[in-house]
This record gives C-alpha cells, structure tokens and sequence, in this order.
C-alpha cells in the first residue's frame, strides 16, 4: 500500500463520512447544509478565482432549497480579533441556522471563535484554554449552530480540529481555544482550490502539516497512541518531504498537489490524537514577522536537537524519511540521542533551503531581540501551559529561561551547539 493509499485509509478512519473531500466536491455542500437547516451565512474568504467558486457554492445552495442570508467577508492571517469581533457582529444580525465557512484556517478559525461569541456571549479571553467552551455550553443548555467548513488551503486542517487560533494585534501574541465543540459538523476539502495556490502559502502550509504531525509523534513517546501516530505521522512527513519540492519546481502537477493536501489532513488527523509543543509555543509569538506554518518549520530543528534523547524512536523514522528524499547523505544508524537529532535538524535544513525557506531567525525581515523576551514570556502564560506539558521533555516555568532560552538563541543565528539537553 503506497503513502496515498494509507493517508486516505487514515481519513476515512478518522472521520467516516462525515467528510466530504478530493477534486470537485463543492457542489455537494447545499446538501449537506440542507440536512442541517434551512438558512445559511458564508464566511467567505475573497483571492483570485474565488468569485468562481462562490458562484458554485450558492447554486448548490439554491438547488437544496436553502436560503443565503448573507457572505461576510473572512479574516485576515492569524485571525486578529478585530475580524473576530466583526464576523461575531454580523453574524448575531444575520442569525443563521447553518455556517459556511470558505477559506484558509484563519478565516475557519474565526467561524468557530465567533460562534462561541455569538451563542455564548462574553469576550473570547473567557474560553482560551482547553474545554471551557464545553463547560459553558454544559452550563447554559445551549448549543452551537451547525458549521460546514470548507477548507481551500493545503495547510492548518482548521476544518477537522478542535482549535481555534486567535491573535492580540496589539501585543503580537496568538492564543488559542482548544475545544471539542468547535470542531466542524462538516468538513469539506475541495483540492481544486488549491491548484492555483501561490509558491508562499503552499510551502507554508505543507511545512504546518509536518509540524502538527511531526510534534505530536515527538510527545507520543512512551503514550498508548505511539503506534498510531507512527503511522500518521510516517505517512504525513513522507508525502511533504518527497512531494512539495515538486510543487515548488511544477505548481500545476495535481498528484503532488493531492499529496500535499492528504498529508497537511494527516496533520490535523494527529493534533486530535495529541497536542503540538514547541515549534507551535514559539510561533505564537513571531505572528507578526513570519506566516504560522513558516515559523513552526524554522523553530522545530531546534526543538528536535533538545528533546533528541528522549525521543530516539521517532527521529530514526523521520531521519530515515528525509534520507530517502535525499537530504541524508550518510549513514545515520549508528547515531543516538543528541547526535541523531542534529543529523534530522541539518536534514530539515536541507530540506528548508531547496524551497527557499530561511533556516534561522535572524535572515528574516523584522526579527529582533523582542521576539525572544516576547516568546519566553509567553510560555510562561497559564493559557499555553499545554504546549510545555506535550513536550516530550516537559519544561516547567522555573525551567524556561534555562533551556527554551538557548533554543530560541540557536534559532536566532543558527547556531545548534548554543541548545542545552536537559
């Protein structure tokens, strides 16, 4: 069985039927959303070629019988609660009895943060954490309005998860609700939409998928989902590594488009089997000089040369993936613990400089100190304390500016000898 045929065994495992996914599935949606009832709002994220689909998606609506009440337009990247608080706004006008949401994950992520606004009230600060959305809705007897996201990027899988990512503008900083309520009723993956994705969003959405798979094997070491995430994450990492450096050269090659949406699916598939850690802590705090997906990739070779004893296991598995694509040259067998984990970081590297992405954070516009005394304070926020408790070496707060100080030091100029090992 090849890496496609197992990725979509995953899915179906995952999800069942109740995704909708593959080239040309968009007009299936007014079915869908009939099902549910009878007047829809779209979220809408508005790029080339999207008027096209928009007109797909209200003929399959007024063939259903389903009334449009209104489009409102989406978020911008990282979500600003600014656009959270607008698309709360109009939605509480429009009063929907279904949401269709059409965009990347910021503009999903939004959907789900302002539905919980909208039934629930109160300001998005009450429900950062994990679960406090279930036990509000628990509390009042409410529930949340049906959600068919349809996701247009090969990226976050916003439109499979539990999380929503939300940003402070004004302090630079991301925080996130993580909740079983706000995943979608109905996922919708149209692969079409991303042929003509733009050489930036598809690198850094295939390098998001890598980092959710690639986190949550490192932290399922040693758990009863190990071997499950082994499997996930060898088939998500496998069709990244191999296949967006043929994207990058032939955008318009279809079987590695398909190869990277299946993958960037399998990473949402593994952030519901376990919780990212540190790639995903960091770029929290660099939302305003990298994309999410950019700063993840740039911060995990890092993180993977610190916890490299603990998680021996899965870089062997990773390390053999980059060697097969060609960006191990030599024999890694015979390496363990801090040894293996530089050999898989200079990989990720190598990996990183043949789709032209920077490998530390100084070769990008606007880095400065700030963003290291930014990040180390922000690990130390009770909200994103799930982030240091799924490392596979779990840091508590006396312990961040010891160890995540040098990582963050290392990624600044490169330098891997500055990482400490506990």
């Amino acid at each position: 069985m090849n890496q496609f045929d197992i990725a979509r065994e995953l899915l179906t495992k995952f999800k069942g039927d109740s995704y909708s996914y593959g080239a040309g599935v968009l007009p299936g949606v007014g079915s869908i959303s009939a099902s549910e009832g009878r007047k829809a709002v779209m979220i809408f994220d508005r790029y080339p070629g999207s008027e096209e689909r928009a007109k797909v998606l209200k003929d399959s609506l007024a063939r259903a019988g389903v009334e449009l009440a209104g489009i409102i337009d989406g978020a911008k990247p990282n979500c600003p609660r600014e656009d959270l608080y607008r698309i709360t706004g109009e939605l509480k006008s429009l009063n929907p009895e279904v949401i269709i949401s059409f965009g990347g994950g910021s503009t999903i992520d939004a959907s789900k943060a302002a539905e919980v606004l909208r039934t629930l009230g109160g300001s998005i600060e009450d429900y950062f954490g994990t679960g406090l959305v279930t036990k509000a809705l628990e509390q009042s007897g409410k529930k949340l309005c049906p959600h068919i996201a349809i996701q247009t990027a090969a990226s976050s899988a916003a439109h499979l998860t539990k999380y929503s990512n939300i940003t402070d503008t004004a302090t630079g900083q991301k925080k996130l609700i993580v909740d079983e309520e706000v995943v979608p009723s109905h996922p919708v993956f149209d692969y079409e939409a991303t042929y003509t994705a733009p050489q930036s969003l598809t690198a850094d959405g295939a390098l998001d998928g890598i980092a959710h798979s690639l986190e949550v094997l490192y932290g399922a070491v040693g758990k009863p989902f190990y071997e499950k995430m082994k499997k996930i994450a060898g088939a998500s990492i496998s069709l990244v590594v191999k296949y967006l450096p043929i994207v990058i050269k032939n955008p318009e090659d279809r079987e590695a488009r398909e190869a990277l949406c299946l993958a960037t699916d399998l990473g949402g598939y593994s952030i519901m089997v376990g919780g990212t850690n540190g790639g995903h802590l960091t770029s929290f705090s660099l939302v305003d000089i990298l994309s999410h997906g950019r700063a993840c990739a740039m911060m995990n070779p890092y993180y993977t040369v610190f916890f490299a004893p603990a998680i021996e296991g899965p870089l062997r598995l990773v390390g053999e993936i980059y060697r097969e694509a060609g960006f191990i040259n030599k024999d890694i067998s015979g390496l363990s613990g801090r040894e293996l984990g530089v050999a898989v970081a200079v990989a990720m590297f190598e990996l990183a400089r043949s789709i032209g992405f920077p490998t530390m954070l100084s070769e990008v516009e606007g880095f400065s100190r700030e963003h290291i005394e930014r990040a180390l304070k922000a690990a130390k926020n009770p909200q994103l304390k799930m982030k240091l408790q799924n490392m596979p070496i779990p840091l508590t707060e006396a312990m961040i500016d010891e160890y995540m100080g040098p990582i963050l030091e290392a990624a600044g100029d490169g330098n891997l000898s500055r990482i400490k090992n506990v």
